[in-house]
């Protein structure tokens, strides 16, 4: 059987296509209900709270992101939501937008779907367990790279683990492309979260899963991350949230690999942002993507850009084990990286050798 995916229903791209949100939000199943905007913090007090279409009534929170999207968090701001709205006489809002970068983008996917389903989203962190539509939920990126703008998946730390939810139900109804939008990132933020967008190209287009539906978007991706990143010195903010775009495209009917498994443990013990980890874990396994890893390590000297070493020195054993655990868990990520028979060949001591070199 072939999987039946479900894409992004609509999209505007274009400089400047955020002043028309609140045309876009208008057609939305219950325009009349309050709206619901999820915005990183950074831009609290700047020209673009200003361009936000909130009117009276609709419900503006600034949402920080140091640290990794966390299940409570989810369910705590699900909860306030609804509130909000029961206080003006509804039941749901007609619309939850995510204004961001991927951890902004990812909340508000998350809590689209946990107002229109029972308990906890710890619950539903796997494949294909939301029973329910969400409400409308639209994106807007504010960083590019992790194609959390288009992905059927929301990634967050739960009780236990780090683990998306992953469902054709997940997926925006509407996304918003204004690099305009991009165009503010600090050098850091950028390069990190342009990565996660090129690692994916490299996990989909070497991984086993691949097809020529994911071969065509990945390695047009890739070409738009070397033009960016080690091509040119000017930012192509255009291309890069193109290549966002059409790096989580890659993976729909593909997957990532070894990096993206090692960095949810990564993200889980020692609460590194995805991008970030991402790159720590990359730059040490040549062993897997040979190439790709001396492709990273050229932008990175392009860019100017140094990581943090040392990480894992001196950990607890009861830490390496988790997150030794958490990566291991991600069984799809290492079977298209490695094979069916990845178990014989990623065991956990070879896991542990890895993070070391961290």
């Amino acid at each position: 059987m072939f999987r039946n995916f479900k894409n992004v229903s609509r999209f505007i791209f274009g400089r400047g296509c955020f002043d028309q949100m609140d045309d876009i939000l208008n057609e939305a199943p219950l325009p009349e209900a309050p709206r619901a905007f999820l915005v990183d913090d950074v831009f609290e007090g700047t020209d673009l709270e200003k361009r936000i279409p909130a009117r009276p009534g609709d419900l503006l929170r600034f949402v920080n992101v140091d640290d990794e999207p966390k299940t409570g968090r989810v369910d705590a701001i699900r909860d306030e939501i609804l509130e909000f709205v029961a206080s003006r006489g509804g039941d749901l809002p007609g619309s939850v937008s995510g204004i961001g970068g991927g951890s902004v983008m990812d909340i508000a996917k998350a809590v689209s779907l946990m107002l229109t389903n029972p308990g906890s989203s710890a619950d539903y962190q796997g494949w294909d367990l939301i029973q329910n539509p969400g409400v409308y939920h639209v994106g807007v990126p504010t960083l590019s790279g992790t194609g959390a703008e288009v992905s059927r998946t929301t990634v967050l730390t739960g009780p236990d683990k780090k683990l998306g939810i992953n469902s054709d139900h997940t997926v925006f109804d509407q996304v918003a492309l204004d690099p305009d939008l991009i165009g503010g990132a600090p050098k850091e933020q950028r390069f990190y979260t342009g990565m996660d967008c090129f690692i994916h190209c490299v996990e989909s287009l070497e991984g086993s899963f691949l097809n020529s539906f994911s071969r065509a978007y990945g390695e047009k991706a890739m070409d738009l991350c070397r033009r960016v990143f080690a091509e040119s010195d000017a930012r192509h903010d255009d291309d890069l949230m193109m290549a966002s775009y059409f790096g989580g495209m890659s993976i729909a009917y593909s997957q990532v690999g070894v990096c993206h498994a090692l960095s949810y443990g990564l993200s889980y013990v020692l609460g590194l942002h995805h991008g970030i980890g991402n790159c720590v874990a990359f730059d040490c396994l040549e062993d897997y993507y040979p190439e790709g890893v001396d492709e990273f390590r050229l932008m990175m000297d392009r860019q100017g850009i140094s990581l943090p070493r040392g990480l894992v020195q001196g950990m607890e054993e009861d830490r390496m084990e988790k997150m030794i655990d958490v990566a291991l868990f991600l069984e799809p990520l290492w079977e298209n990286a490695l094979g069916p028979d990845w178990k014989k060949k990623m065991t956990r001591e070879t896991v542990r050798r890895l993070y070391e070199r961290m």
